[in-house]
Formats: C-alpha cells, structure tokens, sequence
C-alpha cells in the first residue's frame, strides 16, 4: 500500500522460538543411534536450546547422554559410536554360534569322504601333466593319494572315527543349548513344550548395554582409575546426578518408553523437575488416570531403580533378542512381579503423548529412517536373517515417522531431521553396501551425515530463519 513489499508471514507450526519449551525426541534401532549422534552434534553446535529429551529404541541412549550435556560422548574419539566395540553390537548370541559352528563341523565330518573322493578329481589331471614333463615319479601323488584313501576308508577306520566324532560334535551342541536355555529361562515358568526354549532370540544385548554404561562410567568417573560398579550402581548414580542438576545449563528431563509384554501397555520411565514431576505423579494417582499407576515410573522416585531396566529393554528388539526381565518393587504398582519388557516401534506415539502432558510447545523429531521410496528406486534385498530383520525394522520406523509428522503436525510444532537416503541397515555396525554409489558406506559416514542433515534441515532453514525474524 506504501509502495513495500510485505513478506508473507510464515505459518505458526514453522516458526520456532528459543522462548518455547522444546523437546528432542530421538527414534530408531541399530546404527541409527550413529544418525543421532551426528544430529546431537550440530544442534549442539548451535546452542539449540533443549528442554526435554525423549528416546525409545537406540534413541535412548543418545538421551541418556543428552540429558546431562554429555552428547559428545556419542561421537568423540574415544565415544560410543568411534569405539571399536560397536563393531560387536548385535552380534549373534555365543550359543547360536557354537551351535552353529558345531552343525557345521558334524556336516564336514560326514561329507569329509566325499571330499576325499574330490579331491582324486584334482590329483590325478595333475599327476597326468606332470608325467608329460617327466616329474610325475619325483612328485608321486597318486601313490599317496592312494594311500591316504585307503587308510581312511579301510573297514577298521571308517566305521570306527567318524560316527564317534559326528555323535560327539552333537552330545556338545546339545549339551551346551541345554545349558543355555537352563541359565536363560527367566524368574517365571514358561507354557508350551520344553524344545520351544531352545527358539530364542538369536542376537544379543549384552555387549550393547555394556558398551552403554562403561561409557557412562567413563564420564562419571573422570580421571580417576576406579573399577566400573554394576550396571545398576551407574544407573542409581547418573539418576542422582541428573535429578540433582535439573534446572542447571547442560541438564534436561528425560523421558524413555518401552513395550511391557505381560502387562500390555507401555510404560514410560521419566526424570522431570519440580513442580511437573508433582504434576506427574499426580495424574497417576487420581481415580480417573488408574492405569497411568501402572505406566508410569517415576525415576526420582520409587522406581529410581529401573533406569538399567529401561535401557536394557530399549535394546530389546522383539523376536530377534531375547526379552529383558523387570522385577518391580513390592511397593509398586505391580507388587513385586516379574514382567518381560522390550522395544516397540509404536511406543513413539506414547513419547508424544506424554510430551504434550509436560506442556512441550516444539518438538525436534530425529529418525534415521529415510524418506519415502519412489519409482526406479529398487535394490536387491537381504538374504541374510540380520539384514532381513533390518530391512522390515527401517521400513516400519520410515511409515511411523510419516504417520507421526501428518498426524502431529497441526498439534505441535514439530520439526523433521531425517536423511533422504540411507543405506545403512540397523545392524550393519561393520558398513554396508550402498547400492546407488556403488561403494561400501562406513558407520562414520552415517554420523556425519546426520550432523550435516542437521544443519541443512533445521538450523540454517530453522533456527538462522527464526533468528531473523526476531531481530527484524
């Protein structure tokens, strides 16, 4: 009207202000935690202020180290995702390797005579052509061939060792499953035949929650030299640490949900500050929200033991590992019982759902899932069991997270960072193959491209755009 031009104001879920109460949410199995890490780096680069930190999956540890300002231990030299020890993470349990191992060699004991009868195959064209030259007599290998053939296959040989080393690879297979199951069996009983405990999840948690806490125990201990307590110590200690320092720069409330299998429901693990862990504790305690008594564990509280609990279980991927067992207190919701927690993708929506509880205005939403697939997009699918498992894991995270942004996008301001194209499955730890560059890709790579997302998704376009509206 005066001869200016008007830009045309953003929409109010575009605009994001450091004046609002903010919460990262991280989500994702396998190497996408790698993919937060990078993110985790750039926003802090940023000074982007957090005020919440939520994950479920492996997006729990990237908030387990979040929450207390600690996320370059995630991707340091010396940090979770730079030590060689990741390279183990998901590896196949010990006891379906030995089995495997032990299946393998009683199969190479019993063909063993047929490779001896192929292995004539060779040896004779050789002796053949070494007779044109006039070295087949110095050599002699057909005579010991011969020889050899005979001892193995004589009636007071072949009969006698091979069906004893066959029946002894298998009495230690089945001897050591055994052990396995008897050791793995959990504080319950189990319904169904006896044979159905040896199907248990074939990969392990174990050296993922490990490589957790011995990270955790290298930034709580400093310099000093100082043995690494139990788990369950480290976790009692980071819970006193963060509620002690809540409200401090550097610390934020955390949030984590997992799947509880017996009870049916999810359960949510919280650390918040004063006054909304009152608020919290009592929405769970009116008559209207009973259940929520039994979903939600306050960690400052009475169940400051479970944040292992909670870490363990959101390592826990249904069906490819083993369950993790929660024993509750009896002073509980649950009486002491024993109950069988895991990972669920779907236990996004409850992070969500319990945020707008805690009156978060923004949310920052990571996934390492990649955007939706197009025309002449196809690559060769896994053959093997891990990559299968993977490929239906990123292909489930990539629907939820469109569900999630359509869904929520009128109701929170929600902010996306996620990669357009990532080739790395959730338990390719080593690398894998990326079928568009026709190259190997490396771990590393993932992280760095989760940091350069980053900035080119939200803090440049974001923050920076934000930032210029404010002063203008």
């Amino acid at each position: 009207m005066n001869g200016r031009t008007v830009a045309a104001e953003p929409p109010s879920s575009e605009i994001y202000s450091p004046q609002r109460r903010t919460a990262l949410v991280l989500s994702g199995v396998g190497t996408a935690g790698a993919y937060h890490a990078g993110v985790l780096r750039a926003l802090q680069e940023a000074g982007v202020k957090i005020d919440i930190v939520a994950g479920r999956g492996i997006g729990a540890i990237g908030a387990l180290f979040a929450a207390i300002d600690s996320g370059h231990r995630l991707w340091d030299d010396k940090g979770f995702w730079r030590s060689p020890a990741v390279r183990e993470l998901y590896a196949w349990r010990p006891v379906v390797r030995f089995v495997g191992w032990a299946l393998a060699a009683s199969v190479l004991l019993v063909t063993l005579p047929l490779a001896v009868v192929a292995v004539g195959l060779i040896v004779f064209p050789i002796d053949f052509a070494m007779k044109l030259f006039g070295a087949s007599a110095a050599w002699g290998l057909v005579p010991k061939y011969l020889s050899v053939t005979q001892t193995l296959f004589s009636p007071e040989a072949l009969p006698t060792w091979l069906p004893r080393l066959v029946v002894i690879a298998m009495g230690i297979t089945a001897a050591v499953a055994f052990a396995a199951v008897i050791v793995g069996s959990g504080d319950r009983r189990g319904r169904g035949a006896f044979w159905w405990r040896f199907a248990a999840g074939p990969l392990s948690t174990s050296t993922a929650v490990d490589h957790c806490w011995n990270t955790v125990w290298d930034l709580l201990r400093g310099a000093a030299p100082l043995k690494a307590p139990s788990p369950l110590d480290m976790a009692r200690r980071y819970t006193e640490l963060l509620t002690e320092n809540l409200g401090q720069p550097g610390f934020r409330e955390l949030l984590v949900s997992v799947h509880d299998i017996d009870a049916r429901r999810d359960l949510v693990f919280a650390i918040l500050a004063e006054p909304r862990r009152r608020e919290l504790i009592r929405r769970a305690t009116t008559q209207a929200a009973e259940a929520r008594k039994a979903e939600v564990l306050d960690l400052s509280g009475v169940a400051r033991d479970h944040l292992a609990d909670a870490i363990a279980a959101s390592l826990s991927v249904p069906l490819a590992t083993d369950l993790h067992w929660i024993k509750f207190s009896p002073d509980s919701y649950w009486r002491g019982e024993t109950h069988r927690i895991c990972d669920r993708p779907g236990g996004l929506w409850r992070l969500f759902e319990e945020l707008t509880f805690l009156d978060v205005e923004q949310v920052i939403f990571v996934s390492a899932a990649p955007e939706e697939a197009s025309p002449h997009m196809l690559a060769f699918p896994r053959l093997d069991g891990r990559g299968r498992l993977g490929e239906y894991l990123l292909s489930s995270e990539a629907s939820l997270v469109r569900d999630v942004t359509v869904s929520l996008a009128s109701a929170l301001r929600l902010f996306t960072i996620r990669p357009s194209h990532n080739p790395l499955g959730p338990f390719e730890f080593v690398g894998g193959f990326d079928d568009r560059s026709d190259r190997p890709h490396s771990l590393n790579e993932l992280l760095a491209q989760g940091y350069e997302d980053a900035y080119r998704q939200f803090v440049e376009p974001v923050v920076g755009a934000s930032g210029e509206r404010v002063g203008g």
